[in-house]
Formats: structure tokens, C-alpha cells, sequence
């Protein structure tokens, strides 16, 4: 099906991406920018086809946030790399993610479904946002026949790089404290017949 080609075209593109990030080459940092940007109108497209052709799927619904955390993860942990950000925010992301999906995975394995708050669906969106903005200035600072000298003056004068993805980071931990807040009735009532079985 359609959603389910898109989210695996999402995670095969993932080490492309990768690649070319890493690659020393003038084009390659423009690459890395495009097939990220690529790679995320997928992620909006796929989850939309699926719900309005009907075709949302078991399978579906657990390769689209996989793919989704494949591919940011990767890119925030290729920054650090970079030593372009600390690999503690690298880290806060990753658990948080991992965190909630846990949490999601086993809930769902017990029957129960949990409520996914409108902020916790704009966390998805606020990191792809802050990692095509450092995409963005890694292509341009490779950028020959650009002179974006004062634009990259800027951004490094301010430090909007360490700026924009610490303040992702904390949307990120925040919006994973919400959705434990929002799920708290089910979450203590999921413990409660826990102890009672033990």
C-alpha cells in the first residue's frame, strides 16, 4: 500500500541522508538538506493517505513513528558528531522518544490505548523544523555561488544553532511530560491491576 511504501521510503532514505551529511563534497551538504526535506513530506503525507483512503494498518501504525524516530534521531546524533550540538540533547530526545514509545507499546500489548495530545504531535514538527534550520546553514556555508557570509555571521554570532535545538529539546522533554500528565488516570490504573495480579 501506498502510506506503507512512503514510511519505508522514509527510512531507506535515512542512510542516504546520512551519507551525504558526512560527505565532504560541495553539493553534498545541499543534498543532505533536500533529501531530509524529502524524507519529511513523507511523514506528512503517508499517515494523511492512510486515513483518508481508509488504509491504516497494524503495520502502519508501527513503521510510521519508527521511521519518524529513525530519522530525526539519526540527524540530531550526525549534529553532535559534528560537534555542532551537545550530545546531552542528543540524549534528552532519544529517551524521551524511546520513553513514550515504550510506554505506548506496552499499553497497546495490554488492550489500552493512550491519548496523543495536539502538543505532543507538534513535538514531531518542531525538530524537523530545527534540524532544517542547521541543515540549512551547513548548506549554505558550502555554498560557492551564494554569498551568505552575513546570514552565517549571525547565526554563529548568536549561537542560533545551540539556541534553536536546546529549545527543541526542551519542547521535546516537555511535551513528554504532558503526554505522561494526560495519561496519568490510565497509566495509574494500568499499575493498580498490575500489583493487584501480582
Amino acid at each position: 500500500m501506498l502510506p506503507n511504501i512512503l514510511t519505508i521510503g522514509r527510512i531507506v532514505l535515512t542512510p542516504l541522508f546520512i551519507l551525504c551529511l558526512f560527505y565532504e563534497a560541495p553539493w553534498s551538504k545541499v543534498c543532505a538538506l533536500g533529501i531530509f526535506i524529502i524524507a519529511s513530506i513523507t511523514d506528512a503525507f503517508d499517515g494523511h493517505i492512510a486515513r483518508k483512503r481508509e488504509l491504516v494498518t497494524k503495520t502502519g501504525e508501527f513503521l510510521d513513528p519508527l521511521a519518524d524516530k529513525i530519522l530525526v534521531i539519526s540527524a540530531f546524533l550526525s549534529f553532535a558528531l559534528l560537534h555542532k550540538i551537545p550530545f546531552w540533547m542528543v540524549g534528552l530526545i532519544v529517551f524521551r522518544d524511546l520513553f513514550v514509545t515504550g510506554l505506548r507499546m506496552l499499553f497497546l500489548n495490554n488492550g489500552i490505548s493512550l491519548v496523543t495530545s495536539k502538543i505532543a504531535k507538534a513535538k514531531t514538527g518542531v525538530q524537523l523544523a530545527a534540524i532544517i534550520f542547521v541543515l540549512s546553514y551547513l548548506a549554505l556555508k558550502t555554498l560557492s555561488f551564494v554569498d551568505a557570509s552575513q546570514i552565517i555571521i549571525f547565526i554563529d554570532t548568536f549561537n542560533l544553532i545551540w539556541v534553536t535545538v536546546f529549545s527543541a529539546t526542551i519542547f521535546s522533554v516537555y511535551t513528554g511530560l504532558h503526554y505522561l500528565y494526560v495519561n496519568r488516570a490510565a497509566i495509574a490504573a494500568f499499575v493498580d491491576n498490575s500489583s493487584d495480579d501480582a
